[in-house]
């Protein structure tokens, strides 16, 4: 065999096993039904776990109101307090407010949390996580919800002394 006759089959070879490689891939490729139907699984059990710990916070700290949150700006819940307070006659208010939501979906294949935290008129924190839907873990999206609202309870009680 000369060098032409091992040079086609080589090529040969290699056609194989870049088809091999490209059925295997689409085998594993999600279609736009299964990106949709994923991320609706994980909004709701991560909202489930934002309303859980949300209306939590009014136990400890009474004032707070929960709302549920839902529509374009995402689903999950948020927990508010507005608090009047007169000083030498002048009238203020005070407002405090912990909100956290999984964002809607989108093309980019993205499960995103996000949490923005408000204290006297102060915003405390402000995150945002995200991870592709493909690989995201519910536990840690889970542990992601609880941190956020204890790092929120410790700043709020530390900043009503």
């Amino acid at each position: 065999m000369n060098f032409d006759d091992r040079l086609r089959e080589a090529i040969e070879r290699g056609q194989k096993r870049g088809d091999t490689i490209a059925s295997q891939a689409a085998a594993k490729a999600w279609t736009e039904e299964e990106y949709r139907r994923l991320h609706s699984q994980l909004r709701l059990t991560l909202s489930e776990q934002i309303e859980a710990c949300l209306k939590r916070l009014p136990n400890y700290f009474p004032g707070f109101q929960y709302e549920t949150m839902y529509g374009d700006r995402g689903w999950g819940g948020a927990c508010f307090r507005d608090d009047l307070v007169i000083v030498r006659g002048t009238r203020t208010t005070n407002y405090s407010r912990l909100e956290i939501t999984v964002r809607p979906y989108s093309a980019s294949h993205v499960l995103d949390l996000a949490a923005k935290g408000t204290i006297r008129n102060r915003e405390v924190f402000n995150r945002n996580y995200f991870e592709e839907l493909a690989t995201a873990e519910e536990p840690k999206f889970r542990g992601l919800v609880d941190a956020w609202v204890l790092e929120y309870a410790e700043l709020y009680a530390a900043k009503t002394r």
